[in-house]
């Protein structure tokens, strides 16, 4: 259990997101043939897959904020598919958030996850609602909020469990909700009552985050 992430573990923080989604690369590759193109799961495998050498690249920084701005806009030319630079945008904006950061504490956490859904909705002009990403990050990121707000103290692992329970609800919610963006509006039909899946790609980021948190 992790009470504090320093700077050079960060890369190590992203090697666990990055092992999720290579142990999920297949279900969600399957959840997006029925609605998109197929290929989420590589996207997400092949974008948080090389994440990890990309900050080890800009640990010399010596500022979280700066080393996830830079690797983000790596990350966006390693994928640069909608959900992956959705996915870098969220990375860099909540790095953002962070200069001047050499470690990160729950609070941290709680902020790096508040710019994390920022950074989508702005690079992807999507609103809560529209059935995206952004509905279950920014509904993991006020889940975090409300539990930071309730004790100030608040560990990571609190913060993260908050983030998962949250985000859990989010990806709930879309199953009622109508797409409107890409290839899945043209499947809209087929949407009522299953989740979407760039909804699960972000619940999944932040159960890597977890695993890493928690072990």
């Amino acid at each position: 259990m992790k009470e504090k992430i320093t700077l050079a573990e960060i890369p190590e923080l992203f090697t666990a997101v990055a092992e999720i989604f290579s142990a999920k690369k297949d279900m969600l590759c399957e959840m997006d043939a029925n609605m998109g193109d197929g290929d989420l799961g590589l996207t997400m495998e092949k974008g948080y897959g090389a994440l990890p050498e990309l900050l080890r690249a800009n640990v010399g920084e010596g500022d979280i904020g700066k080393m996830l701005m830079k690797s983000g806009m790596k990350m966006a030319t390693v994928v640069p598919s909608t959900m992956g630079t959705l996915m870098a945008s969220g990375v860099m904006e909540g790095g953002k958030a962070l200069k001047g950061k050499t470690e990160l504490s729950g609070a941290d956490l709680t902020v790096y996850l508040t710019g994390f859904a920022a950074g989508i909705a702005k690079r992807g002009k999507c609103q809560l609602g529209d059935r995206t990403v952004l509905d279950a990050v920014d509904a993991g990121a006020k889940k975090a909020e409300a539990a930071l707000q309730a004790n100030p103290d608040a560990s990571l692992a609190d913060i993260i469990a908050a983030a998962v329970t949250g985000a859990e609800a989010g990806v709930e919610a879309t199953k009622e909700m109508i797409p409107k963006f890409g290839k899945a509006a043209v499947f809209s039909a087929k949407a009522k009552g299953v989740a979407d899946q760039g909804a699960v790609a972000g619940l999944t980021m932040i159960r890597g985050l977890q695993n890493y948190i928690c072990a």
